[in-house]
Parts: structure tokens; sequence; C-alpha cells
């Protein structure tokens, strides 16, 4: 797995294999109740950083939220984390952990041999996850050959991970440190029965 960046962002990017995604997992309940004290504790991560990150592009972060902020509202009213499998589920607590909008892509459905970041040109969409088209032009988005397939609001429906995922990326949209990864790869590890190598950027 490559990853180019066309424009000015810091990412961080993963390439994660020999995963074996089940259905969500019972003995993921622990990690859900953490995600949900972090979310309502009075000293939960600021959502700040990425409504920077939408604004220096241009884009209302109020209009379009990152995922990592509308997951943690979520969390906030009473609503249940999402359980989608066991691998989307780790992302998603560690982006409303973190508040870093988390972006997953199958790479034996991603076209060509490299993930570009770059911002969404006039008239490019995708087909989003449970969704109707999803507008890219002038955003932030995460590009194959074929085009975007995900941006730090909503992936694709083209690329999404299922319980057939062996080989996936994971963007992180903004830093997070040496900890943060490495906890990325125990979680990974245990509910993905995956493995993880740092991809430069």
């Amino acid at each position: 797995m490559k990853v180019r960046r066309e424009i000015d962002v810091e990412v961080v990017a993963l390439e994660l294999y020999e995963l074996e995604v089940t259905a969500p997992r019972d003995d993921f309940e622990l990690e859900v109740r953490r995600t949900t004290q972090v979310a309502r504790s009075p000293h939960a991560a600021s959502f700040d950083a990425a409504r920077k990150l939408y604004r220096k592009f241009g884009t209302d972060p109020t209009r379009t939220r990152p995922s990592s902020e509308a997951l943690l509202r979520r969390v906030k009213k009473g609503e249940p984390l999402p359980r989608i499998n066991s691998l989307v589920d780790v992302a998603n607590a560690l982006s409303v952990q973190l508040q870093v909008p988390v972006g997953l892509y199958d790479l034996d459905k991603v076209k060509g041999d490299e993930l570009v970041v770059r911002l969404g040109q006039k008239g490019e969409s995708y087909q989003g996850i449970g969704k109707e088209r999803v507008n890219v032009a002038g955003r932030i988005c995460v590009a194959d050959a074929e085009g975007p397939c995900g941006n730090p609001s909503a992936d694709s429906a083209r690329t999404m991970i299922t319980t057939d995922t062996e080989r996936a990326g994971w963007i992180y949209f903004l830093p997070v440190s040496d900890e943060d990864v490495d906890r990325t790869a125990e979680l990974i590890a245990v509910f993905g029965r995956g493995l993880i190598r740092l991809v430069e950027s």
C-alpha cells in the first residue's frame, strides 16, 4: 500500500494485513463502555482540530461534520455506538476517543497501487455506505485510480470493510501519538486478528 498527499495535511496511514474480520463481537462491549465514558466525560478530547482541518480547505464543519464529531455527538445524546463488524467497531471507538476522523478501505477493492489524499474535483462524488451519493468537490478526499472512495466524514460503499476483508488501509486524518498507534495495533490484533505496518505518506 502506498499513500500520497497532494495537499498540506498530516495524516497517519496504516496498512492492515492477515485480517480476520467478524460480525460484531460480544467481548468488544468493554471497549464500547469505555468509549461511552470518554465521550460523556468533561475531559473528552476536543473536536477543534478536526473542525480546523475542514475550515482550512473551505468546508464548514457545522454543516458537514467530521465523522469523529458526528459519532461523539451521537454517543453524548445517549445513542449507541454503531456496531458494524469487528474492525469498523475498533475504528469508530478510537475515532470517538481520540476525536480524529478515521478512513478505512478494503485494499483488495482499491483500484491501482496507491491511495491519494487530495481535494475532490468538480463533479466528483461516490456512493456512500448506506447513504446517497457523497459530494467531495472541493473537499478533502481519499482517491484511488478509479476516483474518490472516502473522506473524513464518510467512506464509500465501493471500498467498504466487510467480513471478507483481509487487507485494509487505515487513515487517521490528523496526527496521533506513537502511543495511539500502539493502542490501535493492539485493538486490531485482538478484534481484527490482524497486523499493521506504518505507511509513509
